[in-house]
């Protein structure tokens, strides 16, 4: 997510490369190209006092993995409105969904162009199912659920996907309005699926990374608690094992070294 203002049609929007993104850093996290030498000074700068951050990535990755084969297999979920997307890498979530059900419908939306050029590029649904890509900003949700509607039938649950982007939205107010925007327009059966930082692990260091991101004049982030994360979830029924760090949600036998990510799904019940 970026601080410049989000476009909607298929106008151009300007990719300041001198800036560090969150997207592209995560990207070079990933082992990712689609980065620029700001995206990587900052992330090294990071990973020389927080070299969880990789984990931290790679963690996050793999959850969103767990939590759509969840949400496509035993949830019979078809439709996934992923906010927020990122660039690219392996096991996107229509990949993963539709590898468990070929006719799922994804809606992939993200406010930073470059995202949107790659996800055009690469993001191929399966002839069975859908994509859709928004430029379009999780602060104003009314124009991404309009949108949405080109792809996604909301008569029918929906997983809505919000992973390490609700830090970037530092109003606690606001944060909560945006998410119960999006869940209100859903119908029961729904589903909502959030990672976050916080400081539980490794407080010292996420302090100083925070701190750091935020004087770089990138767009400013936040952590919080897993008590203020859970208030996300307020009205909706939270999966076993509840909300904790993303290596440990269903680990499937994957490593489970805690990182600074929390995690959690729901279920929206009435």
């Amino acid at each position: 997510m970026t601080d410049a203002p989000s476009t909607d049609g298929g106008r151009a929007s300007t990719v300041d490369t001198s800036v560090p993104h969150s997207a592209r850093l995560w990207n070079y996290l990933l082992g990712g190209k689609d980065n620029f030498a700001a995206d990587r000074e900052a992330a090294e700068q990071v990973l020389a006092f927080m070299p969880e951050l990789v984990q931290s990535a790679r963690f996050n990755r793999e959850f969103l993995g767990r939590a759509v084969r969840h949400l496509a297999g035993d949830a019979g979920i078809r439709q996934f409105l992923d906010i927020g997307t990122g660039l690219p890498t392996a096991n996107n979530t229509h990949e993963v969904a539709q590898a468990t059900a070929p006719e799922s419908r994804i809606v992939y939306v993200d406010n930073d162009p470059m995202v949107l050029v790659h996800a055009r590029a690469l993001l191929t649904s399966s002839p069975a199912g859908a994509t859709d890509y928004l430029e379009a900003d999780l602060r104003d949700p009314g124009p991404i659920l309009v949108q949405a509607r080109r792809t996604l039938d909301f008569g029918q649950p929906v997983a809505i996907m919000l992973l390490g982007i609700l830090n970037f939205v530092v109003d606690d107010d606001e944060a909560t309005r945006i998410v119960r925007r999006l869940v209100d327009a859903v119908p029961t059966g729904s589903y909502l699926v959030i990672s976050h930082p916080t400081r539980e692990v490794n407080p010292e260091a996420v302090d100083q990374a925070v701190e750091m991101w935020n004087a770089g004049g990138a767009a400013p982030m936040c952590v919080r608690t897993p008590q203020e994360i859970t208030r996300f979830f307020d009205g909706l029924d939270i999966l076993e094992p509840g909300l904790l760090t993303c290596s440990q949600w269903r680990p499937d036998g994957n490593d489970t070294t805690p990182v600074s990510e929390y995690c959690a799904v729901a279920r929206k019940s009435g």
